[in-house]
Order: C-alpha cells, then sequence, then structure tokens
C-alpha cells in the first residue's frame, strides 16, 4: 500500500482523471459547494443559463453574510432572488444574520474527507476539520453544482511541522501570522499547506479554521489539518458526531516542502498596512495611536475568540477615543456568548454589537476615518477593502486587538498584566453547546421561479476570440494588485454585483478613478483593451466580477510577470487570455497607452506556439507565454466557459 500524506489522500479519494503530479491538470469530484451572495447571484444566473434543474451535489448552500446593510432596495432584492433561486435548485438557504458562510458551514455541514468548492476566496477553513475545501470563481461552482469535476493544477504539498506549546497571550492568528512573515502572500502559492505535529494538540478545531482560513493569504491552495479527536470533540458539540472519521497521513509520509514552526517561541504579530503579509512583532509597531477596533470575522470566528476579548475587557472601559466594533461571526455564536454571560462585558466595556456576518471584513459598514489606524482581526487589508480608500487597517489577534481597544494605541498585549494588572484568562471549550438552525432553510425539492427585482440583469453575451487584436494597454500595475484593486469593494459597489453595466463603472476604480471613462472611449477607437501587470496579479477574492467586468469594458487578454491561482482561473472562464512574459524584463519595455498588435492568435494558441506582441509604432516585439491546458485552450477561444458549456 502507498503511504501517503493526508492531502494525497483526500485528492486520491476524489480523483477523477489526472496524475498526482505537481503541475499536471487533475479533476476532482465534488461533494459539497458553498455560495456567499457577494458571488452567489452570478452563480445563480449561470445556473440558469445552464438550464440545471437540481443541484448534484451531496450539499450545496447558499448563505446570505456579505450585502447584508439594506440602504436600499438592491440587496434585499437580492436576497429574496438567491432564496427563490436556492429552493429553484435544490440548495439549503442561511438566511441573512445567520452567520458568515465558512463558520456556519463548518457548524452544521463541514465533514471530515469530503471535499468542498466555494465561490468565496477563504473557503479553505474547511480543511480546519479535515475537509479538502478550495475557493474558485463563480463559474466553477456553478458547474460543481451541476455534477461536473473541478480542474485544477496539482499542487505541491508544504509539511508544516507544529511543535511546543501556545504561551499565554498567544494565539492561533499568530500561527498563521508568522507563516505570512515568512512567506509572505506568494509563498503558498502552488501548494497545499498540510499541518502536522505535536503541536496540534493546543489548537481546537476553530484555532485551525483561523489558519486554514487564513492559508489563502499565502497564495495557497488550500490548509489542512488531520481529522482527530479535537476533531471528533467539536463535531460531538455540535451534535453531528455521526459525521467523523479519523484522517491522518500515513506515517512515514513525505512533502514536497517543509516547515517548522515552535510554538512556545511565538510572540504577538501584526499586519502592516496595506497586505497581510507586511508582518512584524507589535513590539515593534508599539505606541501607534488607534481609532478603530474589529473583532471578528471568518478569520477569528469562534467562541473563543470573543469570549478571550470579554474577558480581558471585562470590568475595564474603551480608550475615548475608540470604536469597539463587535462583529458575531453566526447566529449560533451570538446566543453561546450570552448564555455564557460573555456578551454583556462586552457591551459594558463600549463595544458596538453588529449584525452576523462579514460586515467591515468586506467593507459593508465600519469603514474607518481618514488618516487613522484600525486594527481589525479580519483576514485581509489591501488597500481601500475597508470602505476608506486611504485606509490604514492592521490584522492581529484578538488578544492584541483587546490590548489596543483598551490602551487607546498599538500595544504588546503581554503588557496588560502590568499596565492594567489584567491575567490572561483561561479557556476551557464548553461540554454543551447551544445548537441554532433556525434560519436555515432546507430544499424541498419543489423547483419554484426566479424572482428577480430591477437590479437583476440577465448576464451579457461574449464573442469568441478574435484571431487579430490591435488594442492598448489601459493601464500598468506594479505587483500583488489585488481583485478590491481591479474591482472596488464596500457597500457603494457590492450591491451592484447582478447588474455588470453597472459595476463594471467601478473596474480598476482603486487604482485608476479615471479608469472606466478611459474605457467607454477606448470602445469607439479600438475593438478592446489589455492591461499588464506585475507579479502575483489577481490575488485575494474569488469575485469573478474582477474579470467579468473588465471583459464587459472590452478587455481581451492581460499580461503579467505571474497570476495568483484563482484570478487565473477566473480570467480563463470568462475568455480573458492570461499571458505571462516571457522574459520579465519586458515589463519595463511597456508604458500605458502602448499599442499591441498581435496575429494569428487562435491558431498560434490553439498549436501552443509562441506568441509575439509587436508594439505598434515602436518596433518593439514582446515574448509571450500561456500555460493553460487543452481544455482551457479550447474555453478561451470560444470566448468563455459559458459559451464553452453551451457548444457541449
Amino acid at each position: 500500500m502507498k503511504i501517503q500524506n493526508l492531502s494525497q489522500k483526500l485528492i486520491s479519494a476524489h480523483l477523477i482523471s489526472g496524475e498526482i503530479s505537481p503541475g499536471s491538470e487533475i479533476a476532482l469530484k465534488i461533494d459539497q459547494v458553498l455560495l456567499q451572495d457577494a458571488t452567489g447571484t452570478l452563480v445563480m444566473l449561470e445556473l440558469e443559463a445552464f438550464n440545471l434543474k437540481q443541484s448534484k451535489a451531496k450539499i450545496a448552500v447558499q448563505y446570505v453574510d456579505h450585502n447584508l446593510l439594506q440602504t436600499d432596495y438592491k440587496n434585499m432584492d437580492d436576497h429574496i432572488f438567491l432564496q427563490s433561486a436556492a429552493a429553484r435548485f435544490g440548495f439549503w438557504f442561511s438566511k441573512s444574520g445567520n452567520g458568515i458562510s465558512h463558520v456556519v458551514h463548518m457548524e452544521r455541514f463541514g465533514k471530515p474527507g469530503e471535499t468542498l468548492l466555494g465561490s468565496d476566496s477563504h473557503t479553505p477553513a474547511g480543511g480546519g476539520i479535515g475537509m479538502l475545501a478550495m475557493g474558485t470563481g463563480g463559474l466553477d461552482v456553478a458547474l460543481a453544482s451541476a455534477g461536473e469535476p473541478y480542474y485544477i493544477k496539482m499542487p505541491k504539498i508544504m509539511g508544516i511541522k507544529l511543535t511546543g506549546k501556545l504561551p499565554d497571550w498567544i494565539s492561533a492568528k499568530d500561527i498563521v501570522l508568522e507563516m505570512l512573515r515568512r512567506y509572505d502572500v506568494t509563498g503558498g502559492r502552488g501548494y497545499i499547506l498540510e499541518y502536522y505535529g505535536e503541536g496540534l494538540n493546543c489548537l481546537s478545531a476553530w484555532d485551525r479554521h483561523v489558519i486554514t482560513n487564513m492559508g489563502t493569504e499565502l497564495g495557497a491552495t488550500t490548509s489542512v489539518f488531520p481529522s482527530d479527536e479535537i476533531t471528533r470533540e467539536f463535531l460531538r458539540r455540535e451534535e453531528r458526531e455521526d459525521d467523523w472519521v479519523q484522517l491522518e497521513a500515513d506515517e512515514g509520509a513525505t512533502y514536497d516542502h517543509y516547515e517548522e514552526i515552535n510554538l512556545s517561541e511565538l510572540e504577538p504579530l501584526i499586519a502592516l498596512p496595506s497586505s497581510p503579509g507586511n508582518v512584524v512583532p507589535v513590539r515593534e509597531v508599539s505606541g501607534l495611536k488607534v481609532s478603530q477596533v474589529v473583532i471578528g470575522s471568518s478569520a477569528n470566528p469562534g467562541l473563543r475568540d470573543f469570549w478571550i476579548v470579554s474577558q480581558i475587557v471585562k470590568g475595564n472601559v474603551m480608550s475615548p477615543h475608540i470604536s469597539f466594533d463587535v462583529n458575531p461571526t453566526s447566529r449560533q455564536v451570538l446566543e453561546n456568548l450570552m448564555e455564557m454571560k460573555a456578551l454583556g462585558p462586552l457591551i459594558a466595556a463600549g463595544g458596538r454589537l453588529h449584525q452576523s456576518g462579514c460586515m467591515g471584513c468586506i467593507g459593508m459598514g465600519q469603514a474607518p476615518a481618514t488618516s487613522t489606524i484600525s486594527l481589525r482581526t479580519m483576514p485581509r487589508n489591501f488597500p481601500g477593502r475597508s470602505g476608506t480608500l486611504e485606509d490604514q487597517v492592521y490584522l492581529c489577534s484578538p488578544e492584541t486587538a483587546a490590548a489596543a481597544a483598551l490602551m487607546g494605541e498599538i500595544t504588546d498585549p503581554r503588557e496588560l498584566e502590568t499596565l492594567k494588572n489584567i491575567s490572561y484568562p483561561k479557556w476551557e471549550e464548553p461540554t454543551h453547546m447551544k445548537i441554532n438552525k433556525k434560519m436555515l432553510i432546507a430544499p424541498n425539492g419543489e423547483s419554484t421561479e426566479l424572482i428577480k427585482g430591477p437590479n437583476i440583469k440577465t448576464l451579457p453575451n461574449f464573442e469568441a476570440l478574435p484571431d487579430e487584436m490591435e488594442i492598448p494597454i489601459l493601464l500598468k500595475m506594479d505587483d500583488n494588485i489585488s481583485t478590491d484593486g481591479i474591482l472596488k469593494a464596500g457597500a457603494d459597489v457590492l450591491p451592484l454585483r447582478s447588474n455588470i453595466p453597472e459595476i463594471s463603472k467601478f473596474a480598476y476604480y482603486a487604482i485608476d478613478q479615471s479608469f472606466y471613462d478611459r474605457a467607454i472611449k477606448n470602445q469607439k477607437d479600438y475593438k478592446g483593451f489589455c492591461v499588464i501587470a506585475g507579479e502575483n496579479y489577481a490575488q485575494g477574492s474569488s469575485r469573478e466580477h474582477a474579470a467579468l467586468a473588465p471583459k464587459y469594458l472590452g478587455q481581451k487578454f492581460a499580461i503579467a510577470k505571474s497570476y495568483a491561482r484563482i484570478g487565473w482561473q477566473n480570467l480563463i472562464n470568462f475568455g480573458i487570455i492570461p499571458f505571462e512574459f516571457k522574459n520579465t524584463a519586458d515589463w519595463d519595455k511597456l508604458e500605458q497607452g502602448d499599442v499591441l498588435q498581435i496575429e494569428n492568435i487562435r491558431e498560434t494558441i490553439k498549436n501552443k506556439d509562441s506568441i509575439i506582441a509587436t508594439v505598434v509604432g515602436k518596433g518593439t516585439e514582446i515574448q509571450l507565454a500561456f500555460n493553460i491546458s487543452n481544455r482551457q485552450i479550447e474555453i478561451v477561444l470560444q470566448g468563455g466557459i459559458i459559451n464553452y458549456i453551451k457548444q457541449r
């Protein structure tokens, strides 16, 4: 019997085609699918376009957790549409205010050993209980809902050995921040991160969720933990012990790359603006004045994370200039906080209680003041993501957040023992949990009509790839451009997610606010445009709008030094060619406004020959590479995966 690590076991159990060899395309059977509302409206419209009758996944759930503010009709109209679509296509429906998708899914549906595909980039959080959970674009999830395989390049596997035990004032967030300190936002790209070792014994299922959730920020395909007795105890408390199976790497299993973290040696860490990879020890930035502290999000969702803050601030009051925002992650967490008498100290200390959902993490409210520091227990701090364009968002643990809330400035939480005479609270998992299923609506097998409000528009049609192009570079960008840069997040934009003509007005807005007007003007002179970028283009969210909105405006291809996985897949799915510079130094030769000419594109791509782009008027030739499979070539040639599926 072949010795395998845990990741290889999970992949082998779901492999439909391909070889478990890094870099080769594999097809996987998907057991469960997860949608959230910021991406789900498009997915449901795609399922309508596919004429799907009922989802073929074992479990399919539509969550409403992103667009919760009802400042006009748009969000509420979409909630009604999604509920009708869930009934139509056989999905569970989690109502607005029930909680963040990853949190509720782990409480109610997550099952060790199964595959989970979600239209949210933090879906790998499911790996905390031994799932092979991956985030991707909505089109891929729509296809998985219809019973199609999920295609992906086989990743390498990094084995991360955890030793020792977490000291007081250090928690799971500091572990994943330590990984980001070592590897930045690109170091996990092309890898599954698999955790093992004796250090696992001090990490609860929710601690593991914290780490697998933010593996996304490392660029990893996913992250996984074994399903062990800690997993079993978690499922027992959730009244789902029958879902438990033991899963771990075989003795003697090997990895493509090794890492080790001694938990006993960790100290409080913090990610500086404006990247999750910009990590330093908290002590290095102590003393900076803070105006906002937010606790919650899918990156710190567990009952412990709120309880620990409540006990740290108990009997104290926030610093006068602090806005202290409490963002419960699920209805069930909120109910159990009340049961444990842990909500009262948060409110008494000055906490502002928000509804259960993503909220400030996606810029849906809680936007910080101009030129002030906001400390958040959230997974991302890309520029402008908070809803404030010139934001200064720092990412930290609940302990560090609590210390800043009390002191009014960034403070190493270990100093609270001398500054405030506060001892580190000792957390113990409750033996019994209050279970809340009241806002989950099960599919009943009856198909219903889709209810579409005026903001919900049918998906536009896209043409096949032309054979020749002469188009300008409309935007030149640097490294690590995120999907929040490509398509603005926040309460003013996200309600437009089912209206592509309107949301396209915010394409590349955070980078260049004139972009939309320039793209419209370009339509009069050219049949499309392209953009160029540096390393790790399109990192971050799985929102396929970051491909679809530019596509609607006329984007034909991108040229980058390298791409983030999900962003790369989304470009292909919508028929945008993700070219790479064959020579990365050529990025310096191109300028915004240059016009590129490419001839005989279709035949060249079909034959996987070299592509040459000529700069009109300069004579400069740029060699382009494209590392896509034969299946993806057909998708690009036909103008995207919707056309491809219709042809089939």
